[in-house]
């Protein structure tokens, strides 16, 4: 049985059209608007978060001579802390000069021995162990000119007697430790953390 619209009475003729407007209405915002609705709204989360990192990038600009003024601080610092902490080429001088002032001060040197290094974080510990062999007043005049070297060197376990049998130039002895500080380089520091480093104070070989 053929079925033709024009056939229908006119009331289900616009019944029938409407249906098929509805239908299409409903295809339409199925299959294209709700799909290019969800894109827009995809686009525009994107868009957002990129004018919010533009924002911050625009921020960080501003605060760009900020931050060079800092390094510029923070070199500066560095370059003061190498001017008291030797590196290790410097620090073997320093101890052979404090070496030299004893022997300036008329001590004499009965013992120098080196102990294990401290590595630190940022720097290394440098002790030795020094048996000396003078008076008092040398042994001042030492530890005065060890206190004036531009790098730092501390002095500590200081222990002195007073001999039985003073001689001239010889009434006491002492014993102490001289400790150097040497900042590590930035090779050393990375290849420790890499490795793990030691707690502080933990004793390197």
């Amino acid at each position: 049985m053929e079925l033709s619209l024009t056939k229908l009475p006119w009331y289900a003729q616009v019944g029938a059209f409407v249906a098929l407007a509805i239908g299409g209405m409903g295809a339409f915002y199925y299959y294209v608007e709700q799909p290019i609705r969800v894109d827009m709204t995809s686009r525009n989360t994107q868009l957002t978060a990129l004018r919010t990192d533009i924002s911050k990038g625009y921020e960080t600009a501003k605060r760009l001579p900020e931050f060079r003024s800092q390094v510029t601080e923070l070199e500066g610092r560095l370059e003061s802390l190498k001017s008291v902490l030797p590196d290790a080429k410097d620090a073997a001088d320093l101890l052979r000069r404090m070496q030299t002032v004893a022997t300036q001060s008329n001590l004499t040197i009965k013992s120098f021995k080196p102990a294990p290094t401290v590595t630190k974080q940022l720097h290394a510990e440098w002790p030795i162990n020094l048996e000396l062999d003078g008076t008092y007043h040398n042994l001042a005049t030492f530890l005065d000119r060890v206190g004036k070297f531009t790098r730092i060197i501390n002095i500590s376990g200081l222990d002195v007697k007073g001999k039985d049998k003073p001689e001239n130039n010889s009434t006491i002895s002492a014993t102490c430790v001289a400790t150097t500080f040497v900042l590590l380089d930035k090779a050393a520091v990375a290849a420790a953390a890499k490795k793990g480093a030691k707690p502080a104070g933990g004793k390197g070989a």
